[in-house]
């Protein structure tokens, strides 16, 4: 009899449990919905184009991004990330060479001078999620506005060189700003349970820039001819959402 007993407690919370789990199931589906506040964590690698591609190679980039998400799957938000790269096409630094090549240093020996890629863009964007089987995930699309600068930065780890320290180093790094326009394409996934969330796609951006230096060392003249500086590539990034449900509650 007390088996017996026992069994039927044993069944009598099995049920109760499991209907504890489908009532939560919606309440689960439903915690990516509404309102969101989007925080990404980014990183890119990109192809240069045009004026870019003479002067700099392959770059990769990370940052950030934060964006309002409306109940609708609009997009709204604000980007920036730090760019970077090895391959510098250009030589600024030219006329301190000798015709071997080497640059030589204070101490009469040859330096050991590094051209590296640097930059930055940030700016703002608008956008929408097409959602196609689930609620929050499909394809995404977003155009964007801001600034893009980038430089050469010229790694002499041992001050041995003059000629590119202090102000000087301004004359050979050849910085360049402007305004720049950004597209994305790829798709986003806002789980419903929170777990996994993701965005993966091709990015385009477009600087209109121009020199920000009055004089460069090597061209022995101001670079005043407009640039168009494209870069083309991968953009991958982690999300942390914070959904606002529908009794003002925030969750993430």
């Amino acid at each position: 009899m007390k088996k017996n007993f026992s069994l039927i407690i044993c069944v009598l919370c099995t049920i109760q449990l499991s209907a504890q789990i489908v009532a939560l199931k919606p309440y689960e589906e439903d915690r990516n919905k509404g309102k969101a506040i989007l925080l990404h964590l980014t990183f890119g690698l990109h192809q240069p184009l045009g004026d870019m591609s003479d002067r700099f190679g392959l770059d990769g980039n990370f940052g950030g991004m934060v964006e309002y998400l409306t109940a609708n799957n609009f997009i709204f938000g604000t980007e920036g990330y730090y760019l970077f790269g090895s391959k510098v096409n250009e030589d600024p630094l030219a006329i301190l060479r000798t015709p071997a090549g080497d640059i030589i240093g204070n101490d009469r020996l040859v330096a050991s001078v590094v051209l590296r890629e640097r930059g930055f863009y940030a700016g703002g964007m608008v956008g929408k999620l097409f959602t196609i089987n689930e609620k929050r995930s499909g394809i995404r699309l977003t155009f964007g506005a801001g600034y893009l600068r980038h430089w050469i930065r010229l790694q002499d780890d041992n001050s041995s060189v003059t000629q590119i320290t202090g102000d000087y180093k301004k004359g050979y790094d050849r910085l360049s700003g402007g305004l720049a326009l950004n597209q994305f394409i790829g798709w986003q996934h806002l789980a419903g349970n929170r777990r996994s969330n993701f965005l993966i796609g091709i990015e385009f951006n477009e600087g209109f820039t121009n020199t920000l230096r009055d004089w460069d060392f090597a061209e022995m003249r101001k670079l005043d001819e407009s640039r168009l500086d494209i870069r083309v590539g991968l953009r991958v990034a982690w999300t942390l959402p914070f959904y606002q449900g529908k009794s003002e509650e925030i969750f993430y």
